[in-house]
C-alpha cells in the first residue's frame, strides 16, 4: 500500500511538472477599463479558457460572462503555438484563433476571413 501511494504521489508530481504553457491563468488586456482573468485547462486533446474573475476601473465586478468558455479547443501546433477558437464577448460572436506563448506572455488573435484579418490581445500570466 505505501509502495501505490509513493507512486501515486510522483505520478501527480510529475503532471504538475508537465504542464503546458498556455495552462493557467491569464489577465486580459484592458479594454475600456475592464479587463478579466481567463483559466486556461485541458479540454479533450486541447485547451479551454473560461473566465474566472471579471474587473472595472480596478475593482471586481460579477459579470454574467464569469463562467463562459473565451477560448475554445485550442491545439498545440508546437514551439508555444496553438489554433482554435476564440468567442468575443463584445459582439457574442466566435472567430477562428491562434495563440503564441512566450513565458508569462500570450499573443492571442480572433480572425475572420481565413486569417487575413485579425484582432490581437497580448494577455498577462497571473498563476
Amino acid at each position: 500500500m505505501r509502495k501505490f501511494i509513493i507512486a501515486a504521489a510522483l505520478a501527480v508530481a510529475g503532471t504538475a511538472a508537465a504542464a503546458d504553457p498556455i495552462e493557467g491563468v491569464w489577465q486580459t488586456q484592458p479594454d475600456e477599463g475592464s479587463f478579466a482573468y481567463v483559466t486556461i485547462a485541458p479540454c479533450g486533446g486541447a485547451f479551454c479558457g473560461t473566465i474566472s474573475r471579471t474587473f472595472k476601473d480596478g475593482a471586481e465586478t460579477q459579470s454574467p460572462n464569469i463562467g463562459k468558455q473565451i477560448v475554445r479547443n485550442m491545439a498545440p501546433q508546437g514551439n508555444g503555438e496553438y489554433s482554435g477558437q476564440v468567442w468575443r464577448p463584445a459582439n457574442d460572436k466566435i472567430y477562428n484563433g491562434k495563440a503564441s506563448v512566450s513565458g508569462d506572455r500570450m499573443s492571442l488573435s480572433g480572425c475572420v476571413a481565413g486569417g487575413l484579418i485579425c484582432k490581437s490581445q497580448t494577455w498577462a500570466k497571473i498563476q
